[in-house]
């Protein structure tokens, strides 16, 4: 390894580096969380074309937006490395891997998990150096850092780009949002008449889901104070945005399939604050530099909320047993995680969080006090 930086030892820097491949093809919050990391590769190899291997919405995103990304190539599903989307035609991961060892990578970077699934296919692309994380068990990488459960995420794969001689830079995740973006939320959306807040009371597992009736007392709450308060949803969540605003009991603007990702990047630039469980459109909002409050339970916490409070602020259940069984749900730190996978239910494990507090936190943003930051 070479000198130590802020966040720990870096190792020596690849030379003659035309071509970089970085594996991450899960959700949008995991995605988020890897920009940092992103940016620390283009500071440290500005000239090198930093190539995605990802799912089709990183390639949708990724068009004509400025970033460190520069193409994003997209991988088939395969076990491990992600799910078809709805409509996708599955493809061959051996034709992906041969036609993509042909790019003739000097850098492939391994940032999608412990390595079981991943760290063989990193290995097949050929690369003159490959770097990632590895759990007990997986393939060895030429350069590799343990994967251990409990990390911020953000941390997580900085520590990756370390070892390529790339330190950090930055660890706010920041997207940018384009002219495009903007105007596919005016067109949606109409042009502000006031203040404006979103909530989104979706997540993929619904362990993290908060209530939908909590989500409506907010909803009215924030439209007593002349709030417009938006409900954003995927199209999956159709019936938890219908729960919501039929909680409320007062005019909001449910906004389901509506908005690309880049719409909604944008539609949350414009607001003043998203308050959302624990998923990816809170990680979104934050990246675009709006203020959040988000409900997470106490596991996700470590793993995934923002050390900042200037805007942002999290909330934490700390609920560990399955309320239906009693089954500790809570992760191992290393290296299996015991219990999570033997409690078949999905019962929510956020709901002890107070309406109040989600309310005080939300106060203090969109009201700061003198001296406050951004006052």
């Amino acid at each position: 390894m070479g000198t130590p930086s802020l966040l720990g030892p870096v190792g020596e820097r690849v030379p003659d580096v035309a071509r970089i491949a970085v594996l991450r093809a899960n959700a949008l919050g995991d995605f988020i969380f890897l920009l940092p990391a992103l940016e620390s590769l283009r500071a440290a190899y500005p000239e090198a074309e930093i190539v995605l291997l990802g799912a089709p919405w990183h390639a949708e995103l990724w068009r004509d937006r400025p970033g460190p990304v520069d193409r994003v190539l997209v991988i088939p599903p395969a076990p491990g490395i992600r799910d078809p989307g709805p409509g996708e035609k599955p493809g061959s991961l051996d034709d992906f891997l041969d036609a993509a060892a042909g790019e003739r990578f000097d850098l492939a970077l391994q940032v999608h998990g412990g390595g079981g699934n991943s760290n063989p296919i990193v290995n097949r692309l050929g690369a003159r150096v490959t770097a990632g994380l590895r759990a007990e068990g997986a393939p060895p990488l030429h350069r590799w850092i343990r994967y251990v459960y409990y990390q911020h995420e953000v941390i997580r794969y900085l520590e990756v780009t370390a070892l390529v001689g790339a330190p950090a830079v930055t660890i706010v995740p920041a997207l940018a949002v384009t002219d495009t973006d903007r105007a596919e939320a005016r067109d949606v959306l109409g042009a502000p008449v006031g203040p404006r807040v979103a909530l989104h009371p979706g997540a993929t597992d619904s362990r993290r889901r908060w209530p939908a009736e909590r989500f409506g007392e907010v909803a009215r709450a924030l439209h007593r104070d002349g709030y417009d308060v938006l409900v954003t949803g995927t199209p999956a969540e159709q019936d938890l945005v219908d729960a919501v605003v039929a909680s409320a009991g007062v005019p909001v603007r449910p906004q389901v399939g509506t908005l690309s990702l880049g719409g909604l990047a944008a539609t949350y630039e414009g607001c003043d604050l998203v308050i959302s469980n624990d998923t990816g459109p809170l990680h979104l909002a934050g990246a675009v530099g709006t203020a959040t409050v988000g409900v997470y339970w106490l596991g996700n916490l470590i793993n995934g909320a923002t050390p900042l409070r200037a805007r942002h602020r999290p909330i934490a259940s700390w609920t560990t047993h399955c309320p239906i069984c009693g089954v500790d749900c809570t992760p191992g730190i290393y290296p299996h995680r015991p219990g999570d996978g033997d409690c078949p239910h999905r019962d929510s494990f956020v709901t002890d969080v107070p309406v109040l507090e989600v309310l005080e936190a939300a106060a203090e943003l969109l009201h700061p006090e003198p001296g406050a930051p951004g006052v």
